[in-house]
Parts: structure tokens; sequence; C-alpha cells
């Protein structure tokens, strides 16, 4: 008989268990997109080297970190899938790697070098991708796939929440170790009550596979002559990130060198803010609406080209209106991009036993374009024509995704 770890689930989850875990996942959020999209900027320039830009710095550490969650997400996916801890297969994941996270974000806060700083981002991403893949992976294990939709929208949620509460903590709390410090604490907070008050399923010892380096290690590499379908899903969810990587990269410089706005910084944050106002708005509700028409393609091609669209207009009205009105647009897309694509995602996933290695595979999608963003936009900025240039070019990246939607044959 299956274990009921390897089983297809078919009960609908409650109203606690998602909110519950919809908390958890945006506090890792708050723990990434403090540093990202505000204290990582400003300890670049703090820390940049005489002769060196701060773009470049910036450019190269969450480059170098992102390479690190490359690997970590589908690692630690992978070894939480053969997890037979009496706690569960996830849970003793999610709190080893928030803890660990929150350790590494104070590190970080104390950097006094570039190579510090690289090295404590690199701990962040390590840690945090350790979490953030077994909270992933629960989803599979415990939504049916009619519900995928609905709960993949208010994970959607919660880390959009995340990145507002984690660019709040970074802006009002005054200074950069007290920004570090607060993200932190609300990490830790916001995983603890899904690891206290619900129990993880087991993996009985029996139905785990023997391990053997080699076809360990082969796992990871998913076909896609074998499994086109999510190969194709992989590369319209890895286009329409770098995408919107590109648009928040520089967006502190943007605003500072570009629109000469007096407070960069509370402008990231009003920006923030508006996206993620629209993007509640849509990410709950087109999640649920995939749910009820049991379709997901068409609401990704939508929300993917509002999104290109949104992209293009940071190109050709470059005035503070223009930002908060691409902010506005670029939410009401995403929203429904993260739950809808989410939810497919799921649907194309090969094997139970694989749900956590085969989501970390996934996730690539959302950590390469971390490294891609900085590759493609620092020499665009700095010697190709500027920002005006860089979001053109992001445009026509994300509506690629978008098209590319179209190739998936096994999900309607």
């Amino acid at each position: 008989m299956t274990a009921t770890a390897l089983r297809e689930p078919v009960e609908r989850v409650g109203r606690g268990w998602t909110t519950s875990l919809s908390v958890a996942n945006g506090a890792i959020w708050v723990g990434w997109y403090g540093p990202l999209q505000i204290l990582l900027a400003v300890q670049a320039e703090d820390l940049a080297p005489a002769g060196t830009s701060k773009e470049t710095v910036l450019a190269w550490v969450t480059g170098v970190g992102a390479v690190v969650s490359l690997a970590a997400n589908p690692l630690f996916g992978a070894l939480s899938d053969r997890t037979t801890a009496r706690w569960g297969r996830r849970t003793p994941w999610i709190v080893a790697g928030t803890a660990g996270g929150a350790a590494s974000l104070m590190l970080l806060s104390a950097a006094g070098s570039v190579w510090w700083m690289a090295a404590g981002w690199c701990l962040v991403q390590l840690t945090l991708n350790a979490a953030f893949a077994a909270v992933t992976a629960a989803v599979p294990d415990r939504v049916p796939r009619l519900q995928r939709g609905s709960v993949g929208g208010w994970l959607g949620a919660a880390q959009l929440l995340g990145v507002v509460v984690g660019t709040g903590l970074a802006t009002v709390t005054g200074g950069t170790v007290a920004g570090y410090a607060a993200c932190a604490v609300f990490t830790v907070a916001g995983v603890l009550p899904y690891v206290v008050r619900h129990r993880d399923l087991r993996l009985d010892a029996a139905d785990r596979p023997p391990f053997v380096w080699r076809s360990f290690a082969g796992s990871f590499w998913l076909s896609p002559r074998r499994y086109p379908d999510l190969a194709w899903a992989w590369l319209t969810r890895f286009l329409i990130n770098v995408s919107n990587s590109v648009v928040l990269l520089y967006l502190l410089y943007f605003l500072r060198d570009r629109l000469h706005r007096s407070d960069p910084e509370g402008g990231v944050l009003i920006l923030t803010a508006v996206n993620g106002v629209t993007m509640l708005a849509t990410v709950v509700v087109g999640g649920a609406w995939s749910d009820r028409v049991g379709r997901r393609k068409p609401f990704v091609i939508w929300a993917g080209t509002l999104m290109a669209v949104a992209t293009g207009l940071l190109a050709l009205w470059q005035t503070w209106p223009g930002a908060i009105v691409a902010a506005a647009l670029l939410g009401v897309g995403f929203g429904v991009f993260t739950s809808v694509d989410f939810a497919l995602m799921t649907d194309v996933l090969p094997k139970a036993m694989d749900r956590g290695k085969d989501l970390g595979v996934i996730n690539i999608a959302n950590s390469l374009p971390q490294v891609a963003a900085p590759a493609i936009a620092a020499p665009i900025v700095t010697y190709l024509g500027g920002y005006r240039v860089l979001y053109l070019v992001a445009a026509v990246i994300g509506l690629a995704g978008a098209v590319l939607v179209t190739r998936i044959r096994g999900v309607e």
C-alpha cells in the first residue's frame, strides 16, 4: 500500500493550514527581500572599493548568492523527499533553514567588506532555500489538484506581503543592522506557527529508495524530451522572472539617478506598496478562478503579456507617475501569474516521491533570473543605452515567456 506521504492528496485542506503555511512562506520572503530591495543596495554603496561602481558590487553579490540558491533549492528539496524523521519529511528542514537564515542575516548585517557581504548573502540564500524548498513541497503533498490555484493564490499573496514587509522593515528601522535584525526576527516569528500547529506527513523508511550517489546526482536532470510540458513550463517561468528581476534589481538606482527622487528608498517602498495592493487584488481571485474553470494557460498568457506591457511603460514613460502606473499594472499581472503558474507547475510534476526535488528544480527558474538579471542589466545600464534600453529588453523577454506557454500540451 502506498505510504500516506506519497499518495495523491484528495482531501481539501482547511483555512488554518493554508493560513499558517502562507504566513511561513511570506516570512521567508521577508528574509530575502528586505536585503534585496534595500539593504544590499545600501551596503554595496558603502562598501564599494574605489574605482568600482555600486551597481557592479550589487550585481556581483546578488549574482553569486543566486548561484548558491540554484543548487540549494533542489538539493534541500531532494533531501526532504528522503527524510524519515518522526516530525515528517518537510518540518525538520523548515526549522533548520529558518534558524540558519536568521543567524545568517545577522552575520550579513556586520559585513565590513564586499567579500564578507558576499559570503553572508550566500549563507542567507543557502539556509532560507532549505526552508523554502520544504514549504513549497508541502503543497503537492497535502493539497488536491483542484484546490492548488486557490492555495497558490494565498501563498502568492503572502510572498508579496513578505516583499512589502521586508522593504518596510529595511526602510523604517533606522540603519542596516537594525533592518537585518528586524527581518531575522520576523522570519522566525512567521514560520513558528506552522511548525508548531500542523503535523507533517511522515515517510516510512521502507518507502525511501536506497541512496546511490550516481543515481541521486542524476535525478536532478529532468529530460525535456521525456517531460516536455515540464520543460516548457520551466522556460516560461524563467523568462517572465528574468523580466521581473531586471525591473527590481536597479529600482533604487533608477529612482535616484534617472528620476532624481530626493528620497529613493521611500520611493521604492511606495512603488512596492502600490505593486502589492494591485497584486493582492488579483492573486487569490486569479488562482480561485483558475480552479473553478479548470484551466491554467490562458491566465498565465494574459498575465505575462500585461507584465511585459507594464515593463515597456517604464522604458517609454520615465516619470514618477509613469513608475506608479507601471508598478500597479505589474502587480495585477504578477498576482495572476504567481498563483496560476504555481498550480500549473504542480500539475506537471512527474513523481510523488520526488516532489520536493522536482519543485526545487522548477524553483531554479525563480533563482536563476537573479544571476541572469545582473548579467543583462549591468552592461546595458553602464554602456548600452541606460534604463530605457534596459526596460525595453526586459519587456521583450517577458513577452517571449508569455507566448511560450502555448507549447504546454498536458494542461489546459
